[in-house]
């Protein structure tokens, strides 16, 4: 499919149009809103999961079962990015990233009227829209008007809440755990995302230990691959290692001054010292030490409330075809011509 524009008429005379929508079917169309998504992305609460380049890289990965239906929308007013898809498999829509991706959100800067209009043109497909997961400061306005239940929470530990002495104090038997692995002879290590024979060792780990896990789709495991590879930089791989044996991996992503701990793993082998728990103590004790936070993630299990000392509510958003319609009489009302 060729990028299509879709010029508005009929403005207050107080406002401007929305003077162009864009729509992008496919990786490639993306290319050409690529500087209003980098300018939104600067000016918003956007995290890693909106990062251009792993939006691409979505797109380009899994558009065989997930279509890029991407709106753009500019005015004066204005800007807004609804980063949809249509899934093939349910008939519906949704935001890139397949099921990699924690945190969703619409990009916008401006008044209403702009994401609105954005918001009509998905109404065309006359399809439901479902959105997981929204943090709370990304429900806007706009969004609330829509059907928002509650999903889950993202526990987080914040540096402004504790120092990484005071860590270190509240969970002494994680400080012993740690210091009895290092006597079994395993070291704390780290690498970037420049390591693809790593990551996908985790991830196939993964997918051994737990039958329902999204890993043992190998197009999954390639994404993680590949997003590694082309922002190393981003991707933090933290290890417990005793020579060429593994006892446990983290994967983080690195996201201005919060560490987003991603992916856990630990071998069954020793288990009994709880590796995967200790490993991401020692790393959260390291991120307060530089000063940064540590984001959990989604879920609300014991282990990472036992670390936190605040969870973060996450939502889900459900829009029928006909509330999209209704956005779009929405839109169309606000630009009606006065007089």
């Amino acid at each position: 499919m060729f990028l299509q524009e879709h010029p508005l008429q009929g403005a207050p005379a107080s406002k401007q149009p929305v003077s162009k929508v864009t729509v992008c079917r496919s990786a490639r169309d993306l290319i050409k809103i690529e500087p209003l998504w980098r300018f939104l992305c600067s000016g918003s609460e956007a995290t890693v999961f909106q990062n251009f380049d792993l939006n691409l890289l979505a797109a380009q990965a899994f558009s065989g079962r997930e279509e890029p239906f991407v709106v753009a929308a500019e005015a004066s007013f204005g800007a807004a990015i609804v980063p949809a898809v249509q899934r093939q498999s349910h008939n519906s829509l949704h935001l890139l990233g397949e099921e990699l991706f924690d945190y969703r959100k619409v990009l916008h800067a401006g008044d209403d009227e702009v994401l609105r209009e954005a918001v009509s043109v998905l109404a065309t497909l006359q399809k439901p829209l479902e959105v997981v997961a929204l943090r709370q400061s990304d429900c806007c306005d706009t969004c609330s008007e829509l059907h928002l239940e509650p999903f889950c929470a993202a526990p987080m530990l914040r540096s402004s809440d504790m120092t990484a002495d005071e860590l270190s104090q509240v969970h002494t038997r994680l400080g012993r755990n740690l210091r009895r692995l290092q006597r079994l002879g395993y070291e704390l290590k780290s690498y970037d995302g420049d390591n693809p024979q790593l990551l996908r060792a985790i991830y196939l780990g993964k997918a051994v230990q737990d039958p329902n896990s999204l890993f043992h789709d190998p197009d999954r495991i390639q994404f993680l691959v590949n997003a590694a590879l082309l922002q190393p930089e981003i991707f933090e791989i933290f290890t417990l290692e005793c020579g060429s044996q593994i006892g446990a991996a983290l994967v983080t992503l690195l996201d201005g001054q919060t560490r987003r701990f991603y992916t856990g793993w630990f071998s069954p082998e020793i288990g009994k010292h709880s590796p995967a728990l200790t490993l991401i103590y020692e790393v959260s004790r390291n991120t307060l030490e530089a000063g940064w936070d540590c984001d959990y993630m989604t879920g609300e299990q014991p282990y990472k409330l036992r670390l936190a000392t605040t969870s973060i509510p996450l939502f889900k958003l459900k829009a029928t075809p006909e509330q999209l319609r209704d956005y779009a009489h929405a839109a169309a009302a606000e630009l009606k011509p006065v007089g």
